[in-house]
């Protein structure tokens, strides 16, 4: 099974912008498609945004416009580009397949606070 390591979070103020990276200790060729999660305190994981192998993404509507999901396979990283932040975008954010094919990893928490 893929191991999944996040980093890249920290606290920014709002307006900012931030790059998250998820290396994978396996091959992610063979997943089709990755995705970004997120989970606020109190809420349930929710998928932000997914990439498939062809290069193609889709967003949520909440991050439309501001974020943007990558994915280097011969890297085995899938980055998330997360711009314009506001304070309800503070989360723990976490990689996965899309849907979810690995154990969860810790994840890198984002903090939008001024």
């Amino acid at each position: 099974q893929v191991q999944l390591v996040e980093s890249g979070g920290g606290l920014v103020q709002p307006g900012g912008s931030l790059r998250l990276s998820c290396a994978a200790s396996g091959n992610i060729f063979s997943i089709n498609a990755m995705g970004w999660y997120r989970q606020a305190p109190g809420k349930q994981r929710e998928l932000v945004a997914r990439i498939w192998n062809g290069g193609i993404a889709n967003y949520a509507y909440f991050v439309e416009g501001r974020f943007a999901i990558s994915r280097d396979n011969a890297k085995n990283t899938v980055y998330l580009q997360m711009n314009s932040l506001k304070p309800d975008d503070t989360a723990v954010y976490y990689c996965n397949g899309a849907p979810p094919l690995s154990k969860w990893g810790q994840g890198t928490q984002v903090t939008v606070s001024s």
